[in-house]
């Protein structure tokens, strides 16, 4: 008999616990509505992962905002 615990996570949009496995297919999430609430905030450039950009790298007629 193999002991199998099973692992949850806090889901990274509503907080609720959600197993964590090949069964749950919409992990780290806890639904498929959570799932999409989190794709739609990368969509609307709410989230943003930083990168250093030098200025010899910008095109010519780029003007910062």
């Amino acid at each position: 008999m193999v002991n199998t615990k099973k692992r949850l996570v806090a889901c990274p949009t509503c907080k609720q616990l959600a197993e964590f496995s090949p069964d749950n297919a919409f992990r780290p999430f806890c639904s498929k509505r959570c799932k999409l609430i989190d794709l739609g905030l990368w969509a609307s450039e709410e989230y943003a992962i930083p990168a250093d950009t030098k200025s010899d790298q910008l095109p010519d007629d780029f003007t910062p905002q």
